[in-house]
């Protein structure tokens, strides 16, 4: 469906952001701000940033072919 653009570490920094601040809706300050989280969370488990595409950014590592 969509081609992944976000590598290992960003998509583990993106998924431990989410779960951060989807804590802060049960501790914490406890308001509803911290529902923001699941946009990073989501885009961790997709492996893919819509903001990404137009910037044509990627930190998905390519796989060369050894194939000749």
């Amino acid at each position: 469906m969509f081609k992944c653009n976000m590598g290992t570490i960003d998509r583990v920094v993106r998924a431990v952001i989410g779960v951060v601040l989807i804590s802060l809706v049960f501790i914490g300050p406890q308001t509803a701000w911290g529902w923001i989280g699941l946009v990073p969370l989501a885009t961790a488990a997709l492996g893919f940033c819509p903001g990404y595409s137009p910037l044509g950014l990627s930190t998905c590592k390519t796989k060369t072919s050894l194939a000749r």
